[in-house]
């Protein structure tokens, strides 16, 4: 079974207030950020309706989803964004809650569910940090993640890692997750898309080639993404540009 790449291709944002996280355009300007932004939002939403309660987000950064994901389900009774107190993101905005990127300051089951998105790879110890996010759900209670695969190294030196689908599995259940579901969000295409638009945007070069550039294979850019099939065996050795899933903390389900 495959699935396309994200649905409908979305050009420009809604209205004037749209951001490259909830409304990634697929834009020459931005063909370093349209798929992964895509990806992670397209498999958020999916993700939502399992959540309730006390939502913990995990290195929340700029709590870009906050207002998104508490308007789609109302059954979130709280949001508790977690992140350092100090640094670049804490210096746009503070998180709600502060850690020092190993102890959760929370009870035990303080939380219903959880979410990390592009966080595990900045973890130097992750398999701690799953067993402290676990420690902090409820039994039963899911949490939603998403690492990158194909990606430049980012936020030095506080970079570590990059996943495969075996490693988040064997890590989350090490950590007494249940229920593991690791899913790629792009394939081939997506892959060859993404390292052409990091190429075109980031890559050193001179502002005319870039612009030149950029112009000339944005039409091949934009064809790779409409194309692309999203693998769902991993042992057919695909090449993906990240990962997502979910898993419930091992234990009775929680109430409902």
């Amino acid at each position: 079974m495959v699935e396309k790449l994200g649905g409908k291709l979305l050009t420009q944002p809604p209205d004037a207030s749209g951001d490259a996280f909830l409304f990634p355009q697929l834009l020459p300007k931005f063909a370093d950020r349209y798929l992964v932004r895509k990806g992670i939002l397209d498999r958020l939403n999916q993700a939502i309706p399992l959540f309730r309660g006390a939502l913990l987000d995990v290195g929340c950064g700029q709590m870009p989803y906050r207002e998104h994901i508490l308007a789609q389900n109302p059954q979130i009774t709280r949001y508790i964004g977690l992140d350092f107190a100090t640094g670049k993101y804490a210096d746009r905005r503070q998180p709600d809650l502060a850690w020092d990127g190993v102890s959760i300051p929370l009870p035990d089951g303080g939380a219903d569910c959880a979410m990390a998105t592009e966080v595990l790879e900045h973890c130097p110890d992750p398999a701690s940090v799953l067993r402290e996010i676990r420690r902090v759900l409820v039994p039963g209670g899911t949490l939603f993640f998403t690492t990158p695969f194909l990606w430049p190294i980012h936020d030095a030196p506080h970079d570590h890692y990059r996943y495969t689908p075996y490693a988040l599995r064997r890590l989350l259940e090490e950590a007494e997750f249940t229920d593991v579901r690791v899913e790629a969000l792009g394939g081939w295409n997506a892959s060859l898309a993404q390292m052409l638009g990091l190429w075109l945007r980031r890559a050193p070069m001179d502002p005319e080639s870039r612009d030149r550039l950029t112009r000339d294979l944005h039409p091949f850019f934009t064809e790779l993404v409409r194309t692309d099939v999203i693998p769902t065996d991993f042992s057919k050795n695909p090449m993906i540009t990240g990962l997502s899933g979910t898993a419930r903390a091992a234990g009775p389900q929680a109430q409902a």
